[in-house]
């Protein structure tokens, strides 16, 4: 597995290249925003370690511009910034993951396993969980062995929330990764189709939850 490393710090980057090493990775590292731009497109990664507070290009354009080359690849942000609104800004550009300097190594780890876990389900188009299963190629939801009725947009936004859980979509970000555009009306479509799902599928095995002023996450219970 490949994983970019994103930092200005040297120090920071230093001992995070030589945990990940450590744990079987093998590791590109990049000292600021401009370079890890141009090293994430010279080959394959998957997935990204980044700092916010970058010289040239600043972790959040960063991450932007690779969502606009990579919409799936897992993405970590490190960084001292810890305020909601910095949390907010950075998942709204598209971050996995959010975590605060000084970091567990062994928690790092861990997410990182997660989260490629996660990036391997939806690589290959099937999810199964407990006594659902999603497969993406024919866009059928089988519960309890019974095929569930979708739509083909309650089906991706379905599958979106459930192969990335816990990670926060924004109604904005729903709308342009599934509609594959924006308009005024997004939050009432979304919430329409969300409402749908919630009404087509009663079960234990996943919940859709509501993110105030944010928008949704799926959660695997």
């Amino acid at each position: 597995m490949k994983i970019l490393i994103v930092e200005d710090d040297l120090y920071i980057l230093d001992i995070l290249t030589k945990n990940l090493i450590k744990n079987g990775y093998e590791v590109t590292s990049a000292e600021n925003g401009k370079t890890g731009l141009a090293t994430f497109e010279q080959q394959h990664y998957d997935l990204v370690i980044s700092d916010l507070m970058m010289p040239y290009v600043s972790g959040i354009s960063l991450i932007k511009q690779i969502r606009q080359l990579n919409k799936d690849i897992p993405i970590i942000i490190l960084t001292a910034l810890d305020s909601y609104s910095d949390k907010e800004m950075g998942f709204q550009s598209g971050t996995d993951d959010y975590m605060v300097k000084p970091v567990n190594l062994q928690e790092l780890n861990l997410r990182i396993k997660a989260l490629l876990r996660r990036y391997k389900i939806m690589s290959e188009n099937v999810l199964e969980y407990k006594r659902i299963f999603l497969n993406y190629q024919d866009k059928s939801v089988t519960l309890n062995g019974e095929l569930v009725s979708l739509t083909i947009k309650e089906f991706e936004l379905l599958f979106k929330l459930l192969s990335t859980p816990n990670r926060i979509f924004t109604r904005e970000q729903l709308m342009n990764e599934i509609w594959g555009y924006d308009n005024d009306s997004y939050d009432r479509t979304i919430d329409t189709h969300i409402k749908r799902i919630r009404e087509k599928i009663k079960t234990d095995c996943f919940e859709i939850i509501t993110v105030r002023g944010l928008g949704y996450k799926g959660i695997l219970l």
